[in-house]
């Protein structure tokens, strides 16, 4: 059975995006945390885009999300991260 919430229906592809300072454990550290909640995610769906200046780097994870609480979850253990300063 599918799940609807906030105009999503599960199961979906959903990108999930963490800003913080650029830096070599940034990417790691981000995708740690959406492991613990998404075990299939991997690397090679990791997309990392730095700032203009080079100081701040974006990085995107998509997931294949099952429900609304495993988003939130993902979102809630991101902005926990010392390493993460936005969430989106």
């Amino acid at each position: 059975m599918k799940a609807q919430a906030e105009g999503l229906t599960f199961p979906c592809e959903f990108p999930i995006k963490a800003m913080g300072r650029h830096s070599e454990t940034l990417v790691t550290a981000v995708l740690a945390v959406v492991q613990t909640h998404a075990p299939d995610a991997s690397r090679e769906r990791v997309n990392t885009q730095p700032s203009r200046n080079g100081s701040y780097l974006s990085v995107t994870v998509t997931v294949t999300a099952k429900s609304l609480e495993q988003l939130n979850a993902i979102y809630a253990d991101l902005q926990g991260h010392d390493e993460v300063l936005a969430t989106l």
